[in-house]
């Protein structure tokens, strides 16, 4: 192979390793946030549910 054939290889490689930690990143956001929006809909509920049974 040419040295060009195996730096555009190794190029490859890099912007395929980079697409995965922004994958995984963006992964993790969504994940936070909708973690927080079931804890605030999750408190809205018990909390009139509590007010319900006074």
């Amino acid at each position: 192979m040419t040295d060009s054939s195996e730096a555009n290889k190794e190029r490859n490689r890099e912007i395929a390793q980079n697409e995965e930690a922004k994958q995984v990143t963006g992964s993790i956001r969504v994940s936070t946030w909708a973690v927080a929006v079931v804890v605030i809909i999750g408190g809205i509920l018990f909390t009139l549910g509590w007010l319900a049974l006074k």
